[in-house]
């Protein structure tokens, strides 16, 4: 039988681990050689150089001031110093917002915690229920519900608490929706002018026997949006070239690699093998070789340039339209442009930093069939994944497992042994198998069509989280009740076992705590040890760096993994919620994981994480969503509960807890959700009227005409793109149609010189400018 010394010795290990994760950081983060690994974000912004350029040789390796090692929690306060503001300029609103999920769990928990503890708590202890039955339970599971006997009037503190606990979380929903929303329009209002707030993606547009793809569209515009209308870029299929010219640079970067070797040392020209890996193959003369991959790769690519040029094939039918007004941009992208509703779909587009660029080029048509092919594989492969989870939950419940396979009695019994098994085992073997869960979900995600980073994280991230309900959550409750008390299902009635169900789920407390040590206390520290980074890093930086560019790699410190971070959030919110009322006992567990949580990625969003887009917190209807189901679950789990421990009467007055809440999140959709999939007329034409007032000049052609053309070809528009800004004016013009309805366009437009149709072909070949 489990006890609390075993939940004690558990708890030792995963603080004495997290500790070492702490002190180990503290000491490796203060030498010269780790600077680029634990502060690589001040390096990418310019404000911090390498300590290893200066002062003696063993000191720019190790940090010799004895007395910085002393203050070696001195890091937290600093996480915590920046305000929210300064924070919003330094990281972005996104990194921002996404600390205050930590922050709702504290101002959640804490306070159900306090009254779970004072009133609860005495509820379930004084009670003797288990110990006169015949389940397996542990010290712990006498805190819970299930210690409660049969038809008690004790289950009137339940339904209390039920009632008190939900009000309060959909209190603290509500204040942080309405806190978040006016975040994100003040963003807008105070932010800086970016492309994607007057540019929309088009898509479908339909094809046309007489005009290209570019001029069915600039047409279009010009006649439907004849004021705002400015510029437009269509979307080319350029996965080829972008492939192309990947390679051409790692060939140039083994180039440069040899070329340093071989002025260092002269006497010897540098050879390779030209097979795989170097390992066989014809001796070549390095130098000679990569100079000659690199010419032919420009000899492909320059003919893959001119395919993308000349042949209709490689132009999508779809573009982004960019308008002289962020007015003109939100009735556009709010609005439906055809009669036919499946052609000419807008949506805004994404940020330029933000597009995922080889998804553009997939024909809009499949995204349905892609989709329903990716709807099926995650079917089956959370349906399949019950196998290791069970497996899991067989590690977890030590005793049942000694009653269905006694031989094993003797060598699990010891007390070390048995400790580290319940208490660290389960949770770290469940942690190894979701090890590749995200990059699974990615590529399915990526597969579907998602046209950004941003979007491409929030799919992701919706399936970890539905993952890990039926199987982190739900698989091991189920597999680990049957596990636990497997005797009993053996040897009971078939009508028996959904109460022995029922009694067991608030009992399966001693596993998520485990889990919550594992993950949420050491899994933190460790992330703040940034070991694996750390490795890559040295290892690469001693074997693999060849030149600047490589080195500038090596650093990079990627970004917050919103697609894995708010999934496992949202599994502690779930945990707390269903476990307030049955077994309170976790929640202290989930305040340490959220303060500790809260601390550790201030920190690494100040010092580490460099956001790759800014979706000003286009993430939170989802977070508020994901915190409405487990509380809807929460609840319909302690309504099943208590109809197995006969105090049925309480059963109407819990089915309006759920009611109420679906009621509350239907309120704060339609009242808070559109400040985050629209954008207000209101607020664009005030940004706009002041950007007027103050720029009567402003030209955005500067700004727009290049912001989404794709990163291959920026470089070799600069020289143009110049020239088309000083000569670009606003006088109208007639431009000249194809169509055999009509010769002209009667409405005067403005469009960008770089883009207009009977530019399109010579800039197409000269330099790809409209090539996405």
């Amino acid at each position: 039988m489990a006890s609390l010394s075993d939940i004690g010795v558990a708890a030792a290990i995963n603080i004495l681990s997290a500790f070492a994760f702490f002190l180990a950081f503290a000491i490796l983060r203060i030498q010269p050689v780790n600077d680029r690994v634990y502060f690589p974000k001040w390096y990418l912004k310019g404000l911090r150089s390498s300590p290893m350029h200066a002062g003696a040789f063993v000191s720019q390796f190790v940090n010799l001031d004895f007395r910085s090692y002393i203050g070696f929690l001195n890091w937290m306060p600093a996480a915590l110093q920046m305000p929210e503001p300064e924070l919003i300029d330094h990281a972005g609103l996104d990194s921002a917002v996404y600390l205050r999920i930590y922050l709702l769990g504290l101002k959640m928990f804490v306070p159900i915690t306090f009254l779970a503890f004072a009133v609860m708590v005495p509820v379930n202890w004084t009670n003797g229920t288990l110990e006169h039955s015949n389940l397996t339970y542990s010290d712990i599971d006498k805190l819970s519900i299930s210690n409660i006997p049969m038809g008690s009037d004790r289950f009137w503190t339940h339904l209390v608490m039920a009632y008190t606990f939900t009000f309060w979380t959909c209190y603290v929903l509500k204040k942080e929706y309405e806190i978040v929303a006016t975040m994100r329009l003040h963003f807008f209002a105070s932010e800086r002018r970016r492309p994607d707030q007057f540019t929309v993606l088009v898509r479908n547009v339909p094809p046309d026997p007489d005009e290209s793809v570019s001029e069915l569209v600039e047409h279009f515009f010009m006649v439907n949006h004849p004021d705002h209308y400015l510029s437009h870029q269509v979307v080319c299929n350029a996965n080829k070239l972008s492939d192309l010219v990947n390679e051409k640079k790692k060939k140039e970067n083994w180039l440069v690699y040899y070329e340093c070797k071989y002025s260092r040392n002269q006497s010897v020209r540098p050879s390779i093998k030209t097979g795989f890996l170097g390992l066989w193959g014809s001796r070549v003369d390095a130098m000679d070789f990569y100079t000659s991959e690199a010419e032919r790769l420009s000899g492909e690519i320059a003919s893959e340039r001119d395919k993308i040029a000349n042949n209709p094939k490689y132009i999508m039918p779809a573009a982004f339209v960019s308008f002289k007004t962020r007015w003109g941009a939100a009735v556009c992208a709010q609005t439906q442009l055809s009669r036919n509703p499946t052609i000419w779909l807008t949506e805004w587009a994404p940020e330029p930093r933000d597009v995922y660029w080889d998804n553009l080029a997939m024909p809009f048509v499949s995204l349905t069939i892609r989709r329903l092919i990716v709807a099926v594989a995650f079917f089956f492969l959370t349906f399949f994944f019950v196998i290791p989870i069970a497996f899991v939950q067989s590690l977890a419940n030590i005793e049942g497992i000694e009653k269905a396979v006694p031989f094993l009695k003797p060598i699990i019994e010891t007390k070390a042994i048995k400790s580290v098994i319940q208490g660290f085992l389960p949770g770290i073997a469940l942690k190894i198998f979701l090890i590749f869960l995200p990059s699974i979900l990615m590529l399915m995600s990526k597969f579907e069509g998602f046209i950004s980073q941003s979007s491409l994280e929030r799919r992701s991230a919706t399936r970890y989280y539905i993952f890990q309900f039926i199987n982190v959550f739900l698989g091991s409750i189920i597999t680990g009740t049957a596990f636990q008390q497997l005797d009993n299902f053996l040897h009971q009635s078939a009508n028996d076992i959904p109460k022995t169900i029922g009694v067991s789920i608030p009992m399966k407390a001693t596993f998520f705590i485990t889990y919550i040590m594992v993950d949420g206390w050491a899994g933190v520290a460790g992330e703040i040890l940034r070991l694996k980074p750390l490795i890559v890093y040295h290892f690469k930086n001693f074997f693999l760096v060849k030149t600047e560019n490589d080195r500038e790699e090596a650093m990079d410190p990627g970004t917050l993994g919103f697609n894995t971070g708010e999934p496992q959030i949202q599994l502690y919110f779930l945990l707390g919620l269903v476990y307030a009322v049955g077994s309170p006992i976790l929640l202290p567990f989930i305040i340490v994981f959220f303060g500790l949580a809260y601390v550790v990625y201030r920190h690494q969003i100040i010092n580490v994480y460099n956001q790759e887009y800014e979706s000003a917190a286009a993430f939170w209807p989802d977070v508020h969503g994901r915190i409405i189901v487990a509380l809807v679950v929460s609840q319909l789990l302690l309504m099943g509960l208590l109809s197995t421990k006969q105090a049925a009467q309480s059963t109407p007055l819990l089915i309006t807890l759920p009611v109420l809440t679906i009621w509350f999140h239907m309120f704060c959709k339609g009242r808070y959700e559109p400040a985050f999939v629209r954008y207000p007329l209101q607020e664009a034409m005030m940004k706009d009227t002041l950007e007027r007032a103050r720029e009567p000049n402003l030209n955005l052609k500067s700004l727009l005409q290049n912001a989404y053309i794709h990163p291959l070809y920026k470089g070799d528009d600069d020289s143009e793109s110049d020239s088309t800004t000083e000569d670009s004016d606003l006088e109208p013009a007639l431009v000249p149609t194809k169509r055999q309805s009509r010769r002209n366009t009667p409405l005067p437009s403005k469009h960008s010189g770089s883009l207009s149709p009977s530019q399109t072909d010579a800039v197409l070949k000269n330099s790809g400018t409209l090539s996405i």
